[in-house]
């Protein structure tokens, strides 16, 4: 298929998902939140049951474990109708670059005007422990991919967005504001986005840190590029789950990760309960 068919059949797609969502009847998002390995929490407000993620997307798709791919509405005390997708797609398990993004694309097609995420990464400064919580200020998409790729239509963004502030600068501080007042730490470092499933060589871990990346991780980068391209305003926070490989002598595996985001499940939940009881998230 031709990038413009390609790019015609994404269209197609949308439209198509926009209709399912309208099915369901649930008020149109405001905000988005997607919850990465791990990580999927109970947040108080939620007004609708959830449904499967798959229900709104006209493609099949299959879950990582700890990615329970559901989307429910969350309507916060003092806040507005937020869709949180429990879970997300990656790029790793054989999805393009226009699928791994469409949720989010969705969501601002419905409306929401901020992406907020969460991710588990590994962490490449000695600094960062399992457990800790970072901001993620910049990033490196070292995914070898981009979902602007092909003739996209021209009412979504700019043929080349700037990327200087794709992570807003006043959510961050909304971020750290909330953690304070909740006694969370809360650190920041650049991401580094790789394309998976293996993880990082030592070696790699190495030239990951002389590029100035402070985080690791397989997801994240192409979402901000899509969400940043269409007006969307981006917060994401990680979760520390290992050290880099070569920063310990300790392997790295699957439910290490799932373990951490269980152990940190209670700040989370905190932290991302504040920002969205806070009008200041979608402006």
């Amino acid at each position: 298929m031709s990038d413009e068919a390609a790019e015609r059949s994404v269209e197609r797609r949308l439209d198509e998902a926009v209709a399912r969502y309208e099915a369901l009847g649930w008020p149109r998002p405001e905000a988005l939140l997607v919850s990465g390995s791990g990580l999927t929490v109970d947040l108080a407000g939620a007004g609708r049951a959830p449904v499967p993620l798959q229900d709104l997307l006209p493609f099949p798709i299959h879950a990582v474990v700890g990615h329970p791919l559901d989307v429910l509405l969350l309507e916060p005390a003092g806040g507005r109708p937020v869709l949180y997708q429990r879970g997300r797609l990656h790029s790793y398990q054989g999805y393009d670059a226009a699928e791994t993004v469409f949720a989010v694309r969705l969501a601002r097609l419905l409306g929401a005007k901020t992406l907020l995420m969460t991710n588990a990464a590994g962490g490449l400064d000695p600094a960062f422990s399992p457990g800790d919580l970072v901001l993620v200020e910049d990033h490196l998409n070292l995914t070898g991919l981009n979902p602007l790729r092909g003739d996209l239509p021209a009412a979504w963004g700019p043929r080349f967005p700037d990327m200087l502030t794709a992570y807003d600068p006043d959510l961050r501080e909304l971020a750290r504001e909330k953690a304070g007042e909740l006694g969370i730490a809360l650190g920041g470092g650049v991401y580094a986005g790789m394309a998976g499933p293996s993880y990082e060589t030592p070696a790699e871990v190495r030239m990951l840190r002389l590029l100035g990346a402070h985080l690791a991780g397989m997801s994240t980068v192409l979402e901000v590029i899509a969400a940043r391209h269409m007006g969307m305003r981006c917060l994401v926070v990680s979760l520390v789950s290992n050290a880099g490989a070569g920063v310990t002598d300790q392997p790295l595996d699957h439910e290490e990760v799932l373990a951490a985001g269980a152990a940190a499940a209670e700040k989370i939940s905190r932290l991302l309960a504040a920002l969205l009881a806070d009008p200041r998230l979608v402006g």
